[in-house]
């Protein structure tokens, strides 16, 4: 990538280390981030697979925080089994959230969306139980997820919108709730006036970046394969619609990832 990157501090807040295209080259993958200032990464399970996977890395690298739960449009899967299977790892040293969950009301053929909800609520109230946020994931199911979330208290044991892409509007319903926005690299693409204006909207001390690598690049490497390292131009995105210096946003998402995550943990920065 050539010559290294002014050294930014940068946390990903969701990833996909776990997932095929990058599960056997992870050292590599890490080395680009780390060229960008990508230090912290939250790994995101979302199945039986992608959870143990998020599990293994986060044993292997300190850098590298597990996330796990069950996905809305994987509830299929979600049997007994299963069930008892993540409850068991919800209490592993290192996890450091519940997620991603939420609801997906794009294509639910196969996850209707009763079934949806009520898993939903379900590892919402595991959240609290074990005091972890969670990572929400939303695909055209706002007022629902909305109301899930307020019906849960959510404030008590907090949580982030993943990869927002509400309006303004629906960014403050959420921020009232007590929950951070994270914003992916929808926030460089040209034609997302609602996401841009909710950049704006929402405030730098209740805002996060992320990548959720390998899907939504931003630019300018748009249309290639995503990666932790791209986080780097969601920060330059964020600054550029919020009229503030980089530096500013990468070190004050980091500090809002690592309060929220990594609350009880201490890391040494090289």
């Amino acid at each position: 990538m050539g010559k290294r990157q002014h050294q930014l501090r940068v946390y990903d807040s969701h990833t996909h280390l776990n997932d095929d295209p990058f599960y056997d080259d992870v050292p590599a993958f890490e080395d680009r981030a780390a060229h960008y200032g990508v230090t912290q990464m939250n790994i995101m399970g979302s199945n039986a697979k992608l959870n143990d996977r998020a599990l293994k890395l986060g044993d292997r690298y300190a850098n590298l925080h597990p996330i796990i739960g069950w996905h809305p449009e994987d509830i299929r899967d979600f049997d007994p089994a299963a069930r008892k299977r993540l409850w068991h790892q919800l209490h592993t040293p290192g996890v450091v959230a519940v997620g991603e969950i939420g609801l997906d009301y794009y294509n639910d053929e196969h996850s209707p969306h009763d079934q949806q909800q009520a898993i939903f609520a379900e590892q919402l109230e595991w959240a609290r139980q074990l005091q972890l946020p969670v990572s929400i994931h939303c695909r055209e199911a706002l007022a629902d997820t909305y109301a899930l979330l307020k019906a849960a208290h959510v404030a008590d044991f907090g949580g982030v919108m993943h990869s927002f892409n509400g309006s303004p509007e629906w960014a403050a319903k959420f921020l009232n709730l007590g929950m951070a926005i994270s914003f992916s690299g929808v926030a460089s693409f040209g034609n997302a006036t609602a996401v841009h204006d909710a950049v704006r909207a929402v405030p730098l001390d209740r805002l996060m970046v992320e990548t959720d690598a390998p899907y939504l690049t931003p630019a300018p490497y748009r249309g290639k394969q995503n990666e932790p390292a791209f986080t780097r131009f969601v920060v330059e995105a964020v600054a550029s619609l919020k009229q503030v210096p980089v530096e500013r946003v990468a070190e004050q998402t980091y500090q809002n990832a690592q309060r929220m995550f990594l609350k009880d943990r201490k890391h040494d920065e090289d």
